[in-house]
Order: structure tokens, then sequence, then C-alpha cells
């Protein structure tokens, strides 16, 4: 997805207007963006602790964690673009809250980089050929999520909607999310 223009705003401002479960998209350059599909190259999600907003997330070399998303704007400024789950409650069944429990729960757990490899097999001329991307989430996956896999488990298992139907989540990259109609870019996160 490319984003024609983008709204900055900064995160003391933003803060009212971030709910739990919103997804959090991280435009920066690394392999799941150079071989994937879309321009952002990490996913996670907003969950709110007291008065605090915080970042839930898989990350290569910490694997599940949660740390505050003003950590990671004064990390990332303007790289970080905010889109809203379930924009206009076009599906009345997810449960916001159930996705960020189950997001609470992979603190800790470890980083799939063998999923990550796996998807990004995928996108090599000679097996792309050969070989079509899963759909069906039936499978059981017993290798530690990824980060766009997580936010993806988490919205269909415990949120009760799959962001994306066509597409297992294992195989979900960011770019995957950004152009799936359940989410909506709302902005961009700056430092102030």
């Amino acid at each position: 997805m490319t984003l024609a223009y983008r709204t900055y705003r900064p995160l003391s401002v933003a803060k009212i207007e971030l709910y739990d479960g919103d997804l959090l998209l991280f435009r920066r350059r690394g392999l799941i963006s150079i071989a994937g599909r879309g321009l952002h190259s990490h996913a996670a999600k907003v969950a709110w602790w007291g008065e605090v907003p915080f970042c839930l997330e898989v990350r290569e070399w910490y694997g599940g964690r949660a740390v505050t998303l003003a950590s990671q704007v004064l990390r990332y400024p303007g790289k970080i673009d905010v889109f809203r789950v379930n924009p206009s409650n076009r599906w009345p069944e997810y449960d916001r809250f159930a996705s960020t429990r189950y997001m609470r729960r992979l603190a800790g757990c470890d980083y799939g980089y063998a999923g990550v490899a796996a998807a990004a097999l995928l996108h090599l001329p000679i097996v792309r050929t050969f070989v079509t991307a899963e759909v069906e989430d039936s499978a059981i996956e017993h290798r530690p999520p990824f980060c766009s896999q997580a936010c993806a488990m988490a919205d269909r298992i415990a949120g009760g909607v799959d962001p994306t139907p066509h597409l297992a989540d294992r195989l979900t990259e960011p770019a995957d999310l950004a152009r799936s109609p359940f989410y909506r870019y709302a902005f961009t996160l700056v430092d102030g």
C-alpha cells in the first residue's frame, strides 16, 4: 500500500485517538519490506495500560514484548503508521479487547525466524511459479510467530475476524495487513 499523503500527529496529541487493538505498521528497510509486497516491515498492536499506550509486538532479536509506544516513536519518528481496526464497525462481532489480551500473552515468546524465511521463499521467482500461497488457517502452527503473523492471529483467533481471509496467518506480511479492508490508515506518529 502506498499512502498518497500522510497525516502526521505528535503522540501527545494522538493519544486520545488511539484504541486498544489498533494496528501499528512500521516503515523501514528490512528483510520483510525488501522481500515483501509493500513498504512496511513490522507490525504491532496498541494496548492501553492505565494512562500509557503500549506497543505489543513480536520483534526480531527480542521475541514477544510490550514497550511504551512513546519509546518506539522516539526511536522511529515519522515511521509508525496507525491503522484503525474495524473501521465503521463493519464487523460487529470483532472483540478488540480479546485481540489485545492475545497479544499480551505473546510477551516472552520467541521470534518466528523460520516463519519469516518460509514466507520470504514464496517471493523467489522459481518457487512462485510452482507453489501457491496457503490460504487456510486450519493447520496448527507450532513454530513461534513473527510480527504480522501474531497480529493476524490475534484478530482472527481472539478477536473473531480474519483480517486476511485469503491468506494463511503464517504467510501474512505487514503489507498484507495494510491492504486489508479490516484496517484503515488514520495517521503517522511523530515525537512531541
